[in-house]
């Protein structure tokens, strides 16, 4: 397949350092790309898409390992330093064991050594929409999970030149900026950890096609709107996880790989598929969730085990073989020590955490 003919997705939202803590105190600090959006798109860059992250990315040290981290998976970084440029984020995530010895993970925004607040998302400014959208053609899918006028800006645009919008909300926010989130997003998608639902969404003046809500290690529910009403809300059970090793991350392969099946032609595939082809994609996604469990960090899976191996553990998956092999994970490497930006010069190392 040819650049041209490759799927292509941009998106918007939260890129940041993940710093992965396991239950072993001896074992290395792993350090990857993550954030949402950063997430997703790097799940679909791994999965042959091409990705374009829009974000702030300043060329401090988190920054560097996140560009050097998208950049092993192809993904392209045009627009990952819009001005005016930022701290990265960088999110810790510890991997403990719950009483019962399943793997529970805390997420921490504070530096453990000084206490300091880490730094946090800043949204694109809307004066970088104008460059992002020369170069948004032949998108298959638009994507934000935080509310900006530049993400709404950059949705309106992708969505006239026949994209996919999803919009995976992390929070209420501004109440207009979420009406016109809603409004313009053809998938809307969130956890009932974080929802019990969002308003308008099957609104008559809503694009949105399907709706989805996840349930943790309940599955999901979704309800479309293919007909001339919007369905009722259908429900997939979760497929078992072989090896539990960590559940982060699961909602993001969730999106994923529901967008590789569905959306790599844009709206007109997403219409044609039609419902059948939206609970076979949704159940795809599944099973790249349930695969990635079996691993430590959000997209701990991708560097265990190449691509082959990938498919033949998914399909085994989706066909109820739960026997699955997988490799250990990857030990971290001297490249992705970082320091707390907000430590003195000599910079506490968190990655000797």
């Amino acid at each position: 397949m040819t650049s041209s003919d490759r799927p292509r997705i941009f998106g918007t939202g939260l890129v940041a350092l993940d710093l992965v803590l396991g239950p072993d105190p001896q074992s290395s600090v792993r350090s990857w790309a993550g954030g949402t959006c950063g997430n997703v798109l790097a799940i679909l860059a791994f999965l042959g898409w091409e990705a374009f992250p829009v974000a702030r990315m300043n060329g401090d040290q988190a920054s560097q390992r996140v560009r050097a981290d998208f950049g092993h998976w192809g993904m392209f970084l045009d627009f990952a330093s819009c001005e005016p440029t930022a701290n990265t984020p960088i999110v810790i995530q510890e991997i403990g064991r719950g009483r019962n010895g399943k793997p529970r993970h805390r997420f921490s925004w504070s530096c453990p050594k000084c206490g300091k607040w880490l730094p946090t998302y800043k949204p694109v400014w809307k004066t970088a929409t104008e460059t992002v959208a020369h170069s948004m053609m032949n998108v298959s899918v638009f994507f934000f999970d935080r509310l900006s006028h530049a993400a709404l800006s950059l949705a309106k645009i992708a969505a006239e030149r026949g994209a996919v919008v999803v919009f995976e909300p992390s929070g209420r926010g501004t109440k207009n900026l979420m009406a016109e989130a809603i409004r313009l997003a053809h998938i809307v998608k969130y956890s009932d950890q974080r929802m019990a639902g969002v308003n308008g969404v099957m609104g008559n003046d809503s694009s949105t096609l399907l709706e989805v809500q996840t349930l943790g290690e309940n599955g999901l529910r979704y309800r479309h709107r293919f007909g001339r009403l919007p369905s009722k809300w259908l429900y997939l059970n979760a497929i078992p996880v072989p090896r539990l090793a960590d559940s982060c991350g699961a909602g993001d392969w969730v999106t994923a790989g529901f967008l590789a099946k569905s959306t790599a032609r844009g709206m007109v595939q997403l219409r044609r598929g039609g419902a059948k082809r939206i609970r076979e994609a949704l159940r795809y996604g599944q099973a790249l969730a349930s695969w990635n469990c079996g691993f430590e960090g959000a997209r701990g899976g991708m560097y265990a085990v190449n691509r082959d191996a990938f498919d033949s553990q998914v399909a085994a998956l989706i066909a109820g073989q739960l026997d699955t092999d997988s490799n250990p994970d990857k030990e971290l490497q001297p490249n992705s020590i970082v320091s707390c930006p907000a430590c003195p010069t000599t910079g506490a190392k968190l990655g000797h955490i």
